[in-house]
């Protein structure tokens, strides 16, 4: 236990936990990111070991090869057509579960995903709950076509807005801009502080070049917030409640065990 990384064993926990919201005959959105990583494992488990019956719709290419490998049955969004249930990492969220992501560059099928759900449960670990969005770099996914006018746009357009900063960089992948799985680019936004996520949320999407960004406002319906020492704090917006729980976690789980090779 104590070899295993204690960033690595929350994120594990929430998984662990959030899996449960999970019913037979479900269609459930598969978010994309380190923590999203574990939950499809811990899908994986289940169908295989538990006889679960469900089947998922993955935000980027990366989590269908994922869910592919761990036995998860896939499908996508158009023949699903709508999902009871998505489950998903955030970079930040907030007290009031606004979310930020995009960190993993795949912002735009998270946000669809996630909207053409019945409901969204957020996984993380504790370091992500913030009181104010910002921190973290808002990923606006941008067309290539013009993409240094949408970026001047953007900065201009964040002159008049409550935020700690304004810089403005495109996303690079070693030598090479970032592309998307839709062959957009992402342009991150350094703003330290963010003092109305909703109205920059509306004046990004306004912009010529900007399909879309990171800000996910009244989307998220339940954290699932996991510590290294197996406890988990469950926040559920709709009623208001947050309760604390505890996850067993046995050294013969094969999820856990993957942690420690």
């Amino acid at each position: 236990m104590d070899e295993v990384n204690p960033v690595d064993m929350a994120k594990y926990v929430s998984a662990r936990r959030a899996v449960d919201y999970v019913e037979d005959g479900m269609r459930v959105g598969l978010g994309t990111g380190s923590t999203a990583v574990w939950m499809v494992r811990c899908l994986g488990r289940l169908i295989r070991d538990e006889g679960l019956r469900m089947t998922g719709v993955p935000t980027s290419s990366r989590t269908a090869d994922l869910a592919r490998q761990c036995g998860v049955p896939v499908t996508t969004l158009e023949d699903a057509r709508w999902l009871d249930l998505t489950i998903d990492g955030a970079d930040e969220v907030d007290g009031n579960l606004a979310l930020i992501k995009g960190g993993g560059g795949a912002l735009l099928h998270e946000k669809i995903v996630a909207t053409a759900s019945d409901r969204m449960v957020v996984i993380a670990d504790p370091a992500k709950s913030v009181e104010t969005l910002g921190a973290f770099p808002l990923p606006v996914e941008v067309v290539p076509f013009g993409w240094q006018t949408t970026k001047a746009l953007i900065e201009e357009s964040l002159g008049g807005q409550d935020t700690g900063g304004r810089a403005v960089t495109l996303r690079q992948t070693q030598e090479t801009p970032f592309r998307t799985d839709e062959g957009n680019l992402i342009l991150d936004l350094h703003l330290h502080r963010i003092g109305d996520p909703r109205q920059l949320a509306l004046l990004l999407n306004q912009i010529p070049g900007v399909v879309e960004n990171g800000l996910f406002i009244d989307i998220a319906d339940v954290l699932v917030t996991g510590r290294h020492d197996g406890s988990v704090q469950l926040r559920d917006v709709a009623d208001g409640t947050v309760k604390r729980e505890h996850v067993e976690i046995r050294d013969d789980d094969e999820v856990f065990a993957q942690m420690t090779r």
